[in-house]
């Protein structure tokens, strides 16, 4: 990878030390006393610079170097002001939701965001038309842009809604998650995907099933959405059809293992050992997810599941930590994009076993909040997994720093 593209990894694992510390403030102050700290807005600022100054922005990065097209210099020149455009309004909101929550100024800084990644979806989508052969990532790209922009439509509803005062708290919920969908299941997903079935359709003979599993996975992803609001009482036939969705999801999964499977010699060849165990640790994560979702197409477990905070919170670490934030270190260090060093290794080691006890330890208190008990030191407990999501971060961005390769 050039070097251009290393110090904007660099930037990006930046932001996810930022990510951690905002983190460890929220946990933090739930076990002790911080008065100083509007544990509101610091949520609101963890999470919008989580989705684009972390995830948003390492994902366009390794978008980009993924393009074959265009000389390294030709594509800085059309990206780099975008990259440093998606950096500012991400600092924007981490800013402004940190000082005041929700105002004027972050409601300006996330409609910029928006137009950022309206803007990098339609130079990409053009910059893939000019690539002289047609891939299966293609679509599975081209489709992480499409629900990129779709996604926005749940930010625009509840502006909608602030501006006139209409604050239904079923259309809310149903906002919120409907942008939260369309990113982590639409623009997260198919983005990571995509950048990897770049490397398997190498093989030309898994062409046919990385078509047949891009397919499932794209018919399944709007129906799919439905699945956030099984609170609100939906007819028979659309229960059914977020249910054919699910099963779907099930059997494109299955069949990209099956292709990876197949291919584990080409596998072990292409990609580092250790970058692999990452990804298999993401996958492991992404197939948990799948079966929960499968689990709450019951309407008692969807009760349940929507009803307890814990558990909300858990499965959003889930997808945010231990599928995509996992899936975007593997990747980068399955391809040496970084200098991977002991202590960079060392890092992510941390970084996982604290996302993992993170996992653990939210998923028993969300099973003990089901019978209304309380996790004796819960609280300190989690501050503890935080930490260590602090310090693993903390050493992988200092080797990012000092070991740069030019």
């Amino acid at each position: 990878m050039d070097i251009y593209y290393k110090k904007w990894l660099q930037i990006s694992f930046l932001n996810l030390f930022i990510v951690a510390v905002l983190g460890f403030l929220l946990r933090y102050k739930i076990a002790f006393y911080l008065p100083f700290i509007d544990q509101k807005n610091v949520l609101h600022s963890h999470s919008h610079f989580a989705f684009a100054g972390w995830i948003t922005q390492t994902f366009m990065v390794l978008l980009i170097n993924n393009l074959t097209t265009s000389e390294v210099n030709n594509v800085s020149k059309r990206y780099n002001w975008l990259l440093y455009a998606n950096c500012i309004t991400a600092f924007g909101m981490l800013i402004t939701f940190f000082a005041n929550g929700y105002n004027l100024f972050s409601n300006i800084f996330s409609a910029l965001s928006i137009f950022v990644s309206f803007y990098f979806a339609l130079l990409y989508w053009k910059d893939l038309n000019t690539e002289p052969q047609k891939k299966v990532s293609h679509l599975w790209i081209k489709a992480s842009l499409v629900f990129s922009v779709i996604s926005s439509i749940g930010v625009f509803g509840l502006v909608y809604m602030m501006v006139n005062k209409v604050m239904i708290q079923n259309w809310q919920l149903a906002s919120v998650y409907f942008y939260l969908h369309f990113q982590y299941n639409g623009w997260f997903l198919f983005a990571g995907l995509g950048l990897l079935v770049a490397k398997l359709e190498m093989e030309k003979n898994n062409i046919i099933n990385l078509k047949r599993t891009y397919y499932l996975f794209v018919a399944a992803c709007v129906p799919a959405y439905l699945l956030s609001v099984l609170w609100v009482k939906l007819p028979i036939f659309i229960h059914l059809i977020v249910v054919i969705a699910v099963i779907a999801q099930l059997i494109g999964w299955a069949i990209l293992i099956k292709v990876i499977k197949q291919n584990i010699a080409f596998v072990q060849h292409h990609f580092t050992k250790f970058g692999s165990n990452l990804l298999l640790l993401s996958a492991i994560a992404f197939t948990i997810k799948l079966v929960l979702q499968f689990g709450s197409v019951h309407p008692a477990l969807s009760q349940l599941s929507y009803g307890f905070r814990p558990i909300i919170i858990g499965y959003l670490h889930l997808v945010l930590l231990a599928i995509t934030s996992i899936f975007l270190i593997g990747y980068i260090v399955s391809f040496n994009l970084i200098r991977v060093t002991k202590y960079l290794k060392i890092g992510i080691v941390i970084f996982v076993v604290g996302v993992i006890a993170n996992e653990i330890l939210l998923m028993v208190q969300g099973v003990a909040a089901l019978s209304y008990h309380v996790v004796p030191h819960i609280d300190i407990l989690l501050l503890g997994a935080a930490f260590m999501l602090f310090v693993g971060i903390f050493v992988i961005f200092l080797n990012t720093i000092f070991n740069t390769v030019k």
